[in-house]
């Protein structure tokens, strides 16, 4: 089965054109300020038009962001998900996705195993997990940070809930990332970049590539998402 891409971090039309042409499925605008990754509301609304022109789906990333906030990217970017990358609890994440009817996915920061608890809460609540590795000291970015964690640690998943791997992916461990997590879908960013904050449109070429040489060398374990 076809293992889902999520290329984070849009912030050119010439990225988001090589998304849409190397099929990935997902396209990610991140408006949170100190990230090198952060667009302005007005851009994305423009850079996510033309991805769900070309197929893709749009996801707008945020931080506990308020609702004046979220409110402001939802009437312009109109996105298809929203992607929570902070702190917020199980009922914010509801309130969120109630005030706007739109899935949400939820992201953790991964280091230990133990770590995966926290998302029993959430159950029933998000539509998609996104697991990240924890930041390293010192860094403000909850994500982006191109560090990775234990891809073993995701063989302790009670079930099989909904969940992007994400955290350090480069073309050259996605094939082993995939192996040992058996992930249904994968989230890029630093991965394919040639500076923060700069898609590398040769580089998302070869990730993908790796992507689906690595699900073809992978049993199907029914990873198709929806």
């Amino acid at each position: 089965m076809t293992i889902q891409i999520k290329i984070c971090g849009l912030s050119t039309p010439e990225a988001v054109d090589r998304a849409a042409d190397l099929n990935a499925d997902m396209a990610g605008f991140i408006f949170f300020e100190k990230s090198p990754r952060h667009v302005a509301i007005g851009a994305a609304a423009a850079l996510a038009e033309r991805a769900r022109a070309r197929g893709l789906k749009t996801v707008a990333v945020t931080v506990d962001m308020d609702d004046d906030g979220l409110d402001a990217i939802v009437a312009s970017m109109k996105p298809d998900w929203l992607q929570l990358h902070g702190g917020e609890s199980p009922e914010r994440a509801s309130v969120v996705k109630a005030r706007y009817g739109l899935p949400v996915m939820k992201a953790f920061a991964i280091r230990d195993a133990s770590d995966l608890t926290r998302i029993k809460p959430y159950h029933g609540i998000a539509d998609r997990f996104l697991f990240d590795a924890k930041p390293p000291k010192g860094s403000d970015l909850p994500g982006g940070n191109g560090v990775s964690f234990d891809w073993r640690h995701l063989a302790t998943l009670d079930g099989a809930p909904s969940y992007m791997l994400s955290g350090g992916l480069t073309k050259d461990n996605i094939g082993e990332a995939i192996g040992i997590s058996q992930a249904p879908g994968v989230d890029v960013s630093s991965g394919v970049e040639s500076a923060p904050g700069i898609k590398d449109l040769g580089m998302m070429n070869d990730f993908v590539q790796a992507v689906r040489e690595a699900e073809v060398a992978q049993p199907d374990q029914g990873r198709s998402q929806e």
